[in-house]
């Protein structure tokens, strides 16, 4: 349609807020609607769009937790569908519409399948995937203090559905944890040995990102990714700490001294022998403090079309 196409529109508008306007079903059925336009108004080329959708609106909601008692957190979601060819675009606004329909209730990857329902039936799409991100704390016991303190994990709660209705689900989740070079260990104790000279073995805050597929009839909280990443790596950062506790914390460095690649190896160990984990794939950072730049590994489960260790966002694994 060209300019010369639109009708002429008068200049004598109103500059005024009309605060006591409300829009009828009348008046609501004059609106323009140009994403729902056909075909010839397709910017560009004609082809599929794999996601569209909103990424980044936020919202209060109750989480479910591995005791049964939900708790309310801030949540950050992204809703996304296909988008065939011939057709202009979505309604934007009803990923968050539908999603807001689902605001009181538990947040959980059940609930995620039934907005997924609903999103290819509302949006009229073959696919659909929503990601919700969020801050999880859990009360974390010092090491020999007794002292308490709350840890925060940043986790993502994933749902998608696919053309055949297909489902699945995924848990990603940072876990920030002490890592001590083997190396420089060593080296600290032939300096003591050898020449009798005083070392400081190097250690760095470090992050494992696991995501984690759920398998099918299973359940997987965001407690058990702790769990397990824990149970490998060992020396997660501490929260409340006296001197007992430092103390503590430097043994438990010395007991599990590691590089990067024993980290993604021990972790991986833990998610490859857990039968509610179908999937996953794990990376690694260390920030190291002996050189300038970090020392990074990726390694995932193998399984056919499962998730692919092409990870390379190490940037983000700052902590």
């Amino acid at each position: 349609m060209s300019r010369a196409d639109h009708p002429p529109r008068s200049r004598d508008l109103s500059r005024r807020y009309d605060r006591s306007f409300r829009a009828d079903d009348a008046y609501r059925a004059t609106l323009p609607d140009m994403q729902n336009k056909d075909a010839s108004l397709i910017q560009g080329a004609n082809v599929p769009i794999q996601h569209v959708g909103i990424s980044g609106f936020r919202l209060p909601m109750l989480v479910a937790t591995r005791d049964g008692k939900p708790i309310t957190l801030e949540c950050t979601v992204t809703g996304s569908v296909s988008l065939a060819a011939d057709r202009k675009g979505i309604n934007m606004s009803r990923i968050m519409r539908t999603f807001y329909e689902f605001k009181d209730r538990v947040l959980s990857h059940e609930l995620l399948v039934e907005i997924l329902v609903r999103y290819k039936k509302d949006l009229d799409c073959s696919r659909a995937r929503i990601m919700v991100e969020l801050r999880y704390p859990i009360m974390q016991k010092s090491l020999r203090s007794g002292l308490e303190g709350w840890q925060y994990y940043r986790a993502v709660l994933e749902g998608t559905i696919d053309d055949l209705d297909r489902l699945r689900r995924y848990v990603h989740f940072d876990f920030v944890y002490s890592s001590a070079c083997p190396c420089s260990a060593e080296l600290a104790e032939h300096a003591r040995e050898e020449r009798s000279a005083y070392g400081i073995p190097h250690s760095q805050r470090s992050k494992a990102r696991v995501i984690a597929e759920v398998s099918p009839g299973r359940s997987l909280f965001i407690e058990d990714m702790k769990d397990l990443c824990l149970k490998g790596l060992q020396t997660e950062t501490q929260v409340m700490v006296k001197r007992e506790d430092e103390q503590a914390f430097a043994e438990l460095n010395g007991a599990y001294s590691k590089f990067v690649e024993d980290a993604a190896r021990v972790v991986y160990e833990q998610f490859d022998g857990d039968a509610r984990v179908r999937d996953f794939v794990i990376a690694c950072s260390h920030l190291e403090s002996l050189h300038s730049h970090d020392a990074v590994s990726v390694i995932n489960k193998g399984m056919p079309s499962g998730l692919s260790a092409d990870f390379s966002n190490f940037r983000d694994l700052i902590c």
